[in-house]
């Protein structure tokens, strides 16, 4: 091994040492750790992707109805695809539903909900599902 003046090693010999013990690692990878790896690097990549597009708000509306055109134009041409459309539609009025109403349910909730003191915070709505779920 090759030592420099300070006497440590060199970086040649660090980056063979990590390489010979990457070599190591995938000797030993079983498909299902490979496959675990490759969804957690996936996953890595969509959150960044969701992150990166967190403040474009109008942006993804637009996209949303531009894609629910297009799937209702393909399900029209091919006259197809009822059933799977109708079961598509009560998912998204769920969602809607829960997009449009409070997380907490004014008249099952108990005391005032006008904050009392000027440090209190007033939240007029909370949502129950956030847009970004929806």
């Amino acid at each position: 091994m090759e030592t420099t003046l300070g006497g440590s090693a060199s970086i040649t010999d660090t980056t063979t040492a990590a390489a010979a013990a990457t070599a190591d690692d995938q000797s030993s990878v079983t498909p299902s750790t490979a496959v675990s790896r490759w969804m957690f690097t996936i996953s890595q990549r969509f959150q960044h992707f969701l992150d990166k597009s967190t403040p474009h708000v109008r942006h993804r509306w637009i996209a949303f109805l531009c894609i629910a055109f297009l799937y209702v134009v393909r399900v029209y041409l091919v006259e197809g695809f009822y059933v799977v459309s109708y079961a598509l539609g009560i998912y998204i009025l769920n969602l809607l539903i829960g997009f449009l109403s409070p997380q907490i349910d004014p008249e099952l909730s108990e005391g005032p909900t006008l904050p009392i003191r000027g440090s209190d915070e007033f939240r007029p709505f909370a949502r129950r599902l956030p847009e970004f779920k929806f």
